[in-house]
């Protein structure tokens, strides 16, 4: 059971400032949503994890969430049987021009390499352990793990070493450390100081459109916040601290947020036990209040809300870890060796 609810927390390549490519789930979404529209996969055509992990050549845990994903945006329903069926009824965003299948699949799946069919896999695996211990992480035995070569598991470790999951330690070992407390405290205390002033740099550079869009989504959770799941929490928590902040301009400072916001990737495993362990998820209203202050122009005040929400959310923080940690045992990895 518990390797199960790991399973369900695993995420995928976070987008980064700067435009960078959208996470691997999104690519095949996309792809998978343009066939449907254009009628190339008819209603009641049948998918499931398996079978378009094996079509991308990815991991079966990007499937599954472009596959959640469609589900919600009604493209799928769940079959009968195992796995989901196109939907009989086409959705009202089916009919938003997509590129031809014949171009999407060709042009977009080549450009994903080796280490992106596997990394957001990794990420989820190391980030979801760090809330139990820290890690050191053999490079040889991820690679004999995903069967890749050490070359593709070193960009992996780059990667995780860029986005703050991994860093090398006196003996030159990568590691990725837990998520104590303390540990806890320092990155958000980095995220309220650093996020208000990129909050201020981006303010006029983000669209009336985008943030109404943005407040759209938060009432939405609002109103229908029992029925909340984690990947949902996780859309919310990005819209704000990524694709918001993503507006400023200053690569310096986003570089530097970037450390920090490792703390997000942690979060979508512990997301994934919120309805069961936390009612309202409190963020909602102060992610809103931020939006509201925006879209009255006061932006020093959004600024100052952004910082009073991250010294809050540290607490919370620190409580869900220590309550899942409680609860969750996740299984051995080859490739992570747990620090004394």
């Amino acid at each position: 059971m518990a390797d199960a609810r790991m399973a369900d927390a695993e995420e995928q390549k976070p987008k980064v400032a700067g435009g960078a490519a959208p996470r691997l789930y999104q690519q095949v979404y996309e792809i998978i949503a343009g066939q449907v529209a254009q009628g190339v996969l008819g209603p009641g055509t049948r998918l499931n994890e398996s079978s378009v992990a094996e079509q991308f050549g990815i991991s079966r845990a990007p499937a599954r969430q472009a596959l959640a994903e469609l589900e919600r945006e009604g493209f799928l329903e769940k079959s009968s049987g195992r796995g989901y069926e196109v939907s009989r009824s086409r959705p009202d965003n089916a009919s938003t021009p997509v590129a031809p299948p014949e171009a999407t699949d060709d042009v977009r799946l080549t450009q994903l390499s080796s280490w992106e069919k596997i990394y957001g896999e990794v990420e989820s695996e190391i980030a979801a352990r760090c809330s139990f211990a820290g890690w050191r992480v053999n490079e040889t035995e991820l690679a004999r793990f995903y069967d890749v070569s050490r070359t593709v598991a070193r960009d992996v470790v780059g990667r995780l070493q860029q986005r703050g999951i991994v860093r090398k330690d006196d003996r030159a070992r990568w590691i990725a450390p837990a998520m104590t407390p303390d540990h806890v405290g320092e990155l958000y205390e980095l995220r309220w100081l650093l996020e208000p002033v990129a909050l201020e740099k981006a303010a006029a550079r983000i669209s009336a459109e985008d943030l109404a869009t943005m407040r759209e989504h938060l009432q939405s959770a609002m109103d229908n916040a029992a029925e909340l799941a984690g990947p949902d929490l996780d859309r919310l928590e990005e819209e704000l601290h990524v694709t918001l902040l993503g507006h400023c301009d200053n690569r310096t400072l986003m570089q530097a947020i970037s450390l920090p916001q490792a703390l997000l990737v942690t979060h979508r495993f512990l997301y994934q036990w919120m309805p069961r362990l936390f009612g309202s998820e409190p963020f909602l209203p102060e992610h809103m209040e931020i939006i509201d202050r925006l879209k009255a122009g006061r932006v020093g005040d959004a600024a100052a809300s952004l910082r009073a929400h991250l010294e809050i959310s540290r607490d919370r923080a620190i409580d869900r870890i220590t309550r899942v940690t409680r609860e969750v045992h996740p299984h051995d990895l080859p490739y992570l060796e747990k620090l004394d």
